[in-house]
């Protein structure tokens, strides 16, 4: 993604729960607490670019936070994508759910939620040796997107299934699936507008 690309941005400001390894003096309005410090052991949320940044950096033996898995990315979550993908609110959990998982798995090596957004071996008959992170990744969020995009493409392409009982999924998408969303129906509509004036100049 580009330095300048808003949804990385958005996927970046979403927050995520962090747990303070230090003292901080000064620090409360983190927390709302004005004027306070934070004291070692607190649990907080912080913007994901905030939290990576106070993780990486070190004093003396210790981060200064420590990263814990979003709610977004909960075994509650990782179970119902394991089974329908289809059924599940990605709006409610997150308005960027693929961008946060993306930089999520990048930050975290946790192997059940790879295998469950890529489903590596089932879908590529790869091994998962075999692959590296990165390319775990870039199958991506894609196994989970992938399951979603046929029944996207199905209420692009027929306005009645979005209007009907298609509705409660469309509120569901995130804002990559709504912009998959958009160009379908889109492309759909440039088609039969084509359609038509070639059927009034035969």
């Amino acid at each position: 993604m580009s330095y300048y690309d808003i949804d990385a941005i958005l996927a970046d400001a979403q927050k995520v729960p962090c747990t303070f390894e230090l003292d901080v003096p000064g620090l409360g309005f983190v927390d709302g607490n004005a004027g306070g410090d934070i004291k070692r052991g607190m649990r907080t949320t912080l913007p994901l670019w905030l939290g990576e940044l106070l993780a990486v950096q070190r004093l003396g033996n210790s981060a200064i936070v420590n990263l814990d898995l979003p709610e977004t990315l909960s075994p509650r979550v990782l179970n119902a994508l394991k089974a329908d993908p289809k059924s599940v609110d990605m709006r409610a959990l997150a308005q960027h759910f693929y961008g946060l998982a993306a930089r999520v798995l990048d930050l975290f090596e946790e192997e059940e939620i790879v295998d469950i957004l890529t489903e590596v071996g089932q879908s590529t008959g790869a091994s998962r040796d075999g692959l590296q992170r990165g390319s775990r990744l870039t199958l991506g969020v894609g196994q989970t997107f992938k399951k979603r995009a046929a029944e996207i493409a199905d209420h692009a392409h027929n306005p009645r299934g979005a209007l009907g009982e298609g509705a409660e999924f469309l509120r569901g998408l995130d804002e990559m699936e709504r912009q998959l969303f958009r160009s379908a129906h889109d492309s759909a509509k440039a088609m039969r507008i084509w359609l038509g004036e070639l059927k009034k100049k035969s």
